[in-house]
């Protein structure tokens, strides 16, 4: 059976020129239009996408749901994504549910009735189950920064655990004795895999205790100051710290120039994230994720799912990378 990608080969056009002939939406030249019109006649491609359309079934939209959109991780993550469904004519429907569960179901229902022809979900409260009960529905779902497990959904998500290993070994090779990790809820999957790679970089090193990880209620400053305050108080000789994500890291900043704790001269920082924000916070090194590419290729995928395409329904992990900067560097002294 032909594909989207056979016919976009074939005319010599994008996937994206592709599919704004398919939904009729956003500017075409009659010229490109014809020729992708005869690659489909001769590939007798039939997207499910148009038969969609003819049975009155398509919006032309796809919906975006994230946790908190005050994070500015979910803001980075929808931008790749409108970017992504404009080139591919459709609109963007974003909602905010702030980590509740009940609100998801009820966008869940008023999505449904308004016929979006899909959706892209970041979200810590849904299980498996409620996904799946969409894919029942005949709605393609993917899910971004969260997977769950063996069961066929397709999601996209950083490689959590070993950008954890990767900020605290650069500590230790920065020259750190005694490492603390602020960890966000542990209720999230990326909380814990980040823990976990903290650990499993200095599990085993003399020094290390459990008391030297402090876990926050959220993933905004405030938690990251009050955490950070918690950590100098049971331990007043850490000279390293590995923040789970930037906004924490920010607030982890905030509590130790109140301390008046010189950073990087007597404690050195890591976050995670590698958010746009950095150009406000620029000496904060950090585990960089691949916000744009990750949501490219969700948007990709769905419009896969749509168009009748065989995806395969697993997580798939991108790598991250470190960013260093002056948060966490060796500070050289003059002779």
């Amino acid at each position: 059976m032909a594909t989207i990608r056979d016919v976009a080969k074939m005319s010599g056009f994008s996937v994206a020129t592709v599919s704004r002939v398919l939904n009729k939406k956003g500017y075409v030249n009659a010229a490109t239009e014809k020729s992708i019109v005869a690659a489909m006649s001769a590939l007798n491609y039939t997207p499910s996408i148009a038969a969609r359309s003819l049975a009155g079934k398509s919006s032309g939209t796809i919906a975006l749901m994230v946790p908190d959109i005050l994070n500015p991780f979910f803001p980075e993550l929808a931008r790749a994504i409108e970017d992504a469904a404009n080139g591919y004519g459709y609109s963007v429907i974003l909602c905010n549910s702030d980590n509740d569960l009940q609100k998801e179901m009820n966008y869940f229902d008023m999505l449904v009735s308004k016929k979006v022809d899909g959706l892209i979900v970041a979200s810590y409260s849904l299980g498996p189950d409620q996904i799946l009960n969409l894919k029942k529905r005949s709605i393609p779902v993917i899910a971004i920064d969260n997977h769950f497990g063996a069961h066929p959904i397709v999601s996209f998500v950083s490689d959590n655990r070993a950008g954890g290993a990767m900020a605290t070994r650069h500590l230790l090779e920065q020259g750190c004795r005694k490492i603390a990790h602020i960890c966000g809820p542990m209720s999230i999957v990326a909380s814990r895999e980040r823990c976990l790679g903290y650990e499993e970089a200095c599990g085993t090193q003399p020094w290390f205790l459990p008391s030297l990880i402090a876990t926050s209620d959220d993933f905004h400053v405030e938690g990251g100051t009050r955490a950070m305050a918690e950590l100098l108080k049971r331990h007043p000789d850490i000279d390293g710290v590995f923040a789970g994500n930037d906004l924490m890291a920010c607030g982890a900043l905030k509590a130790l120039y109140r301390l008046r704790r010189k950073v990087p001269e007597e404690i050195k920082l890591v976050g995670f994230d590698g958010l746009a924000m950095s150009t406000v916070v620029p000496e904060l090194s950090t585990i960089a994720q691949p916000i744009r590419e990750m949501g490219t290729q969700a948007m990709d995928y769905l419009i896969r799912m749509l168009n009748g395409e065989r995806v395969e329904e697993r997580a798939h992990v991108m790598d991250v990378t470190l960013v260093v900067k002056q948060s966490s560097q060796i500070v050289h002294t003059r002779g």
